[in-house]
């Protein structure tokens, strides 16, 4: 990936906070490297060089700085100036890692070979796959020795080290000092009840928070998620641990603060990475309301509320159950179905507040009588063919190496047709050109008559045509998820 110096350094010395994470800064003097908005004093342009990732300053043998702490810099969504190879391959990375056969099982996974793999790694990320996923642990070990109070042993195992002698060995290479020294040397982590954890989350503003708890807000399913006091809360399970997190936003530093109550501190990557794609935090706004802005029915929207995100979701699955819910219906209806559901077949866990519920597995709704919450035959049969086939492995919401064959084995599903498809793809796998074509919703707010006016209209957005969805929704006031006002294409 090729680096306009001049603009490097401009928002270097400027220390612009829309260039965090889009660049990292190495300076030969001290041999660290540090983010764009470090406070320490600028040094001559001479002194210093430019890496498109942390991971490639690392490469070339530069540490990070402790002052700036690169492992807190807003990221990058993946595959922004890249292939879609490399986007798959980060987004597969970030899940976890190179985890059961390293990079040559990553490239066999997404059909390549393991050297073209590399090549295309350094050539658009500077570093290889291995050097990618080793730096994301090692940031993460970092945040959890400055962010949490996590003994030694714990801290090894929760950022994928397996091992403290291995823990140990990498951050003693990577920071000159001992875990020890490093988090003695940071603000002391506030004590927390025993399981919870606190972490502040960057972003690249703008960011309209407002926007995306409004969104959520419509559709948290009652007794899994809540919106109130500018908070979102929801239940979560994983390896048979359960527990719920929070996030809340903290403008003045440009993150979000996210509380975790969970049992296994192994998760806490996990659980981050998640809630960074959920609240769409990677995302590099500048660069799509540039785009989004030639449509002069977007740029009044952009102006008037700048940074709206993607709201992500918390699980594949249910996304697409509550998608499904949702066809055929308005918002709210299928918020109410959703309720319904999950009293009916939830596991129940008492979290506080509003959080009562676990949204229920496929296994269990796979033999469920759906239907008996109200909801027709034929949409309660397809939730079940849905859960059966999560079941039987034939369709997964994680490590998916390509979109489109994922996307054709769901349109397999009887009633599962483009519309619910391609929301599936925008909210649970974060695709940025994802995009519900026939949304009535969507036609409403451009005054067009049906999909074949739309599509080419939507030409233009690519590849944001995602973003450009959530800012007509917004604008409707009575907003459905169903593609026809009828019945899906299956």
């Amino acid at each position: 990936m090729d680096l306009d110096w001049r603009v490097c350094s401009r928002a270097r010395l400027a220390r612009d906070p829309r260039f965090d994470g889009k660049f990292f800064i190495g300076v030969y003097t001290t041999r660290v490297y540090c983010r764009p908005i470090c406070p320490a004093r600028a040094c001559k342009e001479e002194n210093v060089c430019y890496f498109p990732t942390a991971a490639a300053a690392a490469e070339a043998g530069f540490r990070p700085c402790l002052r700036c702490r690169p492992e807190c810099s807003a990221g990058t969504r993946a595959g922004i100036g890249t292939s879609n190879t490399i986007s798959r391959a980060l987004r597969l990375i970030g899940e976890s890692g190179l985890e059961g056969g390293g990079v040559e099982a990553l490239a066999e996974h997404l059909g390549i070979g393991s050297r073209h793999l590399r090549r295309l790694f350094l050539k658009h990320l500077g570093a290889t796959p291995t050097a990618v996923a080793q730096t994301r642990r090692l940031h993460f070990a970092k945040k959890l020795l400055d962010e949490t109070n996590l003994s030694m042993t714990q801290l090894a195992v929760a950022s994928g080290f397996g091992s403290v002698r291995r823990f140990n060995a990498a951050i003693q290479t990577t920071y000159h000092r001992t875990p020890t020294q490093i988090r003695a040397l940071a603000r002391h982590a506030a004590d927390h009840p025993e399981n919870q954890y606190v972490f502040r989350l960057r972003y690249r503003p703008p960011f309209d928070w407002d926007g995306m708890l409004a969104f959520l807000a419509a559709r948290a399913t009652p007794g899994v998620e809540s919106v109130e006091c500018g908070r979102y809360r929801r239940t979560i399970a994983l390896n048979g641990s359960r527990g719920f997190f929070e996030v809340s936003l903290d403008a003045a530093s440009y993150s979000v603060a996210l509380r975790i109550q969970f049992g296994d501190p192994g998760a806490l990557f996990y659980i981050v990475e998640r809630v960074r794609a959920m609240f769409d935090l990677n995302a590099d706004w500048p660069a799509i309301a540039h785009n989004l802005k030639h449509d002069p029915v977007l740029a009044g929207r952009i102006e008037s509320g700048p940074g709206l995100r993607v709201a992500g979701c918390w699980n594949g699955f249910e996304l697409a159950a509550r998608a499904i819910l949702g066809q055929q219906v308005s918002v709210k209806g299928a918020t109410t179905l959703a309720g319904r559901m999950v009293a009916a077949f939830g596991q129940p866990l008492v979290a506080g507040g509003a959080l009562t519920h676990l949204f229920p597995s496929p296994a269990v709704l796979a033999d469920a009588n759906v239907a008996s919450i109200g909801l027709p035959k034929a949409r309660a049969e397809t939730i079940r063919a849905l859960a059966r086939a999560v079941c039987d492995k034939q369709i997964g919401f994680e490590r998916i190496p390509d979109t489109g064959a994922f996307l054709d084995r769901l349109c397999e599903i009887p009633g599962i047709g483009k519309w619910t498809a391609q929301y599936v793809a925008m909210r649970a796998l974060g695709e940025p050109d994802a995009f519900p074509t026939g949304d009535i919703g969507l036609l409403r707010a451009l005054e067009l008559a049906n999909a074949r006016e739309l599509e080419p209209r939507a030409e233009a957005w690519r590849p944001w045509r995602s973003y450009a969805a959530m800012y007509l929704w917004r604008g409707m006031q009575h907003q459905r998820e169903t593609p026809h006002g009828g019945k899906t294409s299956k």
